[in-house]
């Protein structure tokens, strides 16, 4: 067996410049570890079947829900600030500028289970991208 290096997310980080397009830096049983670049405004999406974890590496990252009645609420994360967004609730992240760190089921797409969602350009739709 061979011993796994650790990964120094400030250099991971240093590798890619893209905006909400998640890189794949570790695996826990069944989930990944992601890490992302955010600015902008991301989409209105929902994850039916699994939560989703933020960590806020570095800047700000707000996040926005909506309720089944259509009332919205944003919660504002700065670094260190972790947050997670309940199974089947309806949210849009949004950032002035940063990097986040994500802990989600192998296979989750970032902009949700719903396939009519409208993806602007400098977010891609992806389940992650290796390293």
């Amino acid at each position: 067996m061979t011993t796994p290096a650790p990964v120094n997310l400030t250099a991971a980080l240093a590798t890619f410049d893209e905006v909400y397009s998640p890189r794949i830096v570790g695996r826990v049983n069944d989930y990944d570890v992601r890490i992302a670049h955010s600015l902008g405004e991301h989409v209105w999406h929902v994850h039916e079947d699994t939560d989703e974890f933020f960590l806020v590496l570095e800047g700000r990252f707000d996040v926005a829900l909506r309720d089944v009645e259509g009332t919205e609420t944003t919660v504002e994360l700065r670094q260190g600030d972790t947050f997670v967004v309940p199974r089947g609730t309806e949210h849009k992240p949004s950032s002035t500028g940063g990097s986040i760190l994500m802990f989600e089921p192998t296979g989750t797409v970032t902009t949700g289970d719903r396939a009519d969602v409208v993806v602007p350009a400098h977010v891609q739709r992806t389940a992650g991208r290796e390293l």
